[in-house]
């Protein structure tokens, strides 16, 4: 989830799952190339046991799924109740996936019940990661993989600077502690590999990926800016630098905002520059 300030578990229950919710399509293609280089990296084989952190709606589980096979099984978890339900809702008839909606970094999971664990985007806002990590560590077999994808800072993704650079003689955001539960907590590589290390695992790779997002979308290009403004209003940093502020600060902002979509490249969508960690390591 993309937020610049860590979501309360709650919220994601409340008006952060229903926005998620609301904005899936849009989401998932934003998402789309570091989920898919997530899924390469894990590289699950027929038969396996996964468990995919932070499933939302299940966009990465279903192809896990796909992989695993008829022989193999894939547990979702989010804390999500919305999201969980949306991705209960889409499970193929005889898919061998199931979806729980609790909090992953302290559910009862079988001790050495799987061969891989996964996330896209689900496993930076943990509170404790270290206990977190070792937490489900323990579910792994052994030699069994860790897999996932997370954000670089926030500085090195062009759909949070450029938004906020927009606003800045508008309305100062609240200075972030970068190391905080977030989107952005695992940006700096090293305390991620101190994290990974301090939790149990080995052979730690963190390498850097970085694509064009395909930011809103829309049939003509006015239109492709109109729903990538539409989108930053509703989820990211921008819609919580902005949540509280009156409706004329709103709408100049919302000028600033479109004018700097408008000079980004992309004609059914605004392409704008997303840098990711790709992670992976071993028990």
């Amino acid at each position: 989830m993309s937020d610049t300030q860590p979501a309360p578990t709650h919220d994601w229950n409340g008006d952060s799952g229903t926005r998620w919710a609301a904005n899936l399509a849009r989401l998932d293609l934003m998402l789309e190339d570091f989920g898919n280089a997530a899924l390469t990296a894990a590289n699950a084989q027929p038969g396996e046991h996964i468990l995919d952190i932070g499933c939302g709606s299940g966009t990465s589980t279903f192809p896990l799924a796909e992989k695993t096979g008829p022989d193999g099984y894939v547990l979702g978890i989010d804390i999500s109740r919305q999201l969980v339900e949306i991705a209960r809702a889409a499970t193929p008839v005889g898919a061998q996936v199931e979806f729980r909606c609790a909090d992953a970094t302290t559910t009862p999971l079988p001790a050495g019940g799987f061969d891989v664990l996964f996330s896209r985007f689900g496993v930076m806002f943990f509170d404790d990661p270290v206990a977190a990590f070792t937490h489900m560590r323990r579910a792994l077999k052994p030699e069994g993989r860790l897999a996932f994808v997370c954000w670089r800072g926030a500085q090195e993704n062009g759909w949070v600077r450029l938004p906020m650079a927009a606003i800045r003689n508008i309305v100062q955001p609240a200075p972030v502690d970068p190391d905080a539960p977030g989107p952005f907590a695992f940006g700096n590589r090293q305390r991620l590999a101190d994290i990974l290390s301090a939790a149990g695992f080995v052979a730690i790779d963190i390498a850097p990926f970085d694509t064009n997002i395909s930011y809103g979308r829309g049939t003509t290009r006015e239109e492709a800016v109109d729903d990538a403004l539409d989108m930053a209003f509703q989820v990211g940093p921008l819609s919580r630098g902005l949540a509280d502020q009156p409706e004329e600060l709103r709408a100049e902002a919302a000028v600033a905002v479109r004018a700097a979509f408008a000079k980004q490249p992309g004609d059914r969508s605004v392409l704008i520059d997303g840098a990711a960690w790709i992670v992976t390591a071993q028990n």
